[in-house]
């Protein structure tokens, strides 16, 4: 490990909550959540909205308690939030080194090297951030990604003593940071995970720490003695600059009413086919395989429950939509079956590799080169002027299956349309 090497966390607090206040500022001390997809249940929370609803509560059960307490319910609004995201993170990769978004809320930045008082570099994107975003964020040092993510943890937990950065890099620091930490909140440490150490004398960070790395190798994994050197300082995880490629695609929504026939679940496949070949485009891949699968609500009693789903082997390896798109509704109409409501259908796109990665023989197909320039014009219409411009001819504008999201707000920054309005008095 190099003595030099730092880390920081930086991770948004309260997201989806912060992005709905950004440009509704009557709300700045108004507790708000989020739902997830067609308003079923809490997903996210505001501090001052936790105290009444706990996470995963279904909507329609606490409806009447946060009118009660004044909690402001939002639908979740993914276009506003991956777009502040961008914004935030863009904001935090001018001040910095190097960056790994580790999600759409929070990356790891490469601090070595970078001089002066750490704290007041940290206070200073933290600031940055907040005057270009309005999104509050919390800040975290060490000398590993690990104990970066507890000082970051530790900066949130106690916001009004730390303005929200904790520099660890100090080792007395750092002890406290352990002592004072249960282990539950460890990086990669889960429910069941904590019992099994808890039942070994394993309480706090502290105690994972100073345990028996072997030992902890041999009983459950090698993350867990790796987890267990990063909390004594000893680097074990790098920075990651590049998000490998995934292994596997996959765009699936429930449908905002059940659907009892089959042309509305067309198109939904062939939308969310489209959107999961834009994901493959974007990352550079070809797929040789596809599944579709649909299903009824499964636990609902007294009605009849069917989900099945199908394998496509494609002729050959492709990120065109219109083949994906053709052989996932062909698809669809083998395991359709009438008299049944169904809630949801998914596309999931397998196999997949990288344009030159197999080698073929003389017989195999290969994707014609004129349907990858056409899906590069797509693209770049679509990129342009918006999702959707260009689009299959099976894809509806307004379809009648989407999500439910009654409590939607504007789509502030990404549509044209929608956007902030400030009227001058």
């Amino acid at each position: 490990m190099r003595s030099d090497q730092v880390f920081a966390l930086i991770d948004c607090n309260c997201f989806y909550a912060s992005c709905e206040r950004v440009f509704r500022p009557d709300l700045a001390r108004v507790p708000i959540v989020v739902l997830s997809n067609n308003d079923g249940c809490v997903i996210a929370r505001s501090y001052d909205a936790k105290p009444f609803v706990r996470m995963g509560e279904p909507y329609f059960q606490a409806r009447e308690k946060l009118r009660r307490h004044g909690v402001v319910a939002f639908s979740s609004n993914y276009a506003l939030y991956g777009d502040m995201s961008e914004r935030v993170m863009s904001l935090i990769e001018s001040q910095v080194p190097a960056v790994e978004v580790y999600s759409i809320d929070e990356c790891f930045a490469d601090l070595s090297g970078v001089p002066g008082d750490l704290t007041t570099f940290g206070r200073a994107v933290r600031s940055k951030v907040m005057k270009g975003t309005a999104i509050p964020v919390g800040v975290g040092i060490a000398r590993t990604k690990t104990l970066a993510k507890l000082a970051n943890h530790t900066a949130k937990r106690l916001l009004g003593q730390t303005g929200g950065v904790v520099d660890i890099t100090e080792d007395f620091k750092r002890d406290w940071v352990l002592r004072n930490t249960d282990v539950r909140e460890v990086w990669g440490i889960g429910k069941r995970m904590a019992l099994h150490l808890q039942g070994m004398g394993i309480h706090t960070a502290m105690d994972l720490a100073r345990a028996d790395a072997p030992t902890l190798r041999d009983t459950f994994s090698v993350m867990i003695e790796k987890t267990a050197r990063e909390l004594r300082g000893i680097s074990c995880l790098a920075l990651e600059d590049a998000e490998p490629p995934k292994q596997e695609i996959c765009c699936s929504r429930m449908f905002g009413t059940r659907q009892t026939e089959l042309e509305p679940i067309r198109q939904a496949v062939a939308t969310y086919t489209g959107r999961a070949a834009e994901k493959l485009r974007r990352q550079g891949s070809l797929c040789r395989q596809l599944r579709v699968s649909i299903r009824t609500g499964m636990f609902n009693t007294g009605e009849r429950h069917h989900a099945q789903g199908a394998l496509v082997q494609l002729p050959y390896a492709t990120n065109d939509t219109l083949l994906l798109t053709r052989s996932a509704t062909e698809a669809l109409q083998r395991i359709y079956r009438e008299g049944y409501r169904y809630s949801k259908a998914e596309v999931l796109l397998l196999d997949l590799c990288r344009p030159g990665e197999v080698t073929d023989d003389l017989f195999t197909l290969a994707q014609p080169e004129a349907d990858g320039r056409l899906m590069g014009v797509v693209d770049a219409i679509n990129g342009r002027f918006g999702r959707g411009t260009l689009r299959t001819a099976s894809v509806p504008l307004a379809p009648e299956w989407a999500m439910r999201r009654d409590l939607m707000s504007p789509s502030y920054t990404t549509r044209l349309d929608q956007l902030w309005k400030v009227y001058a008095r």
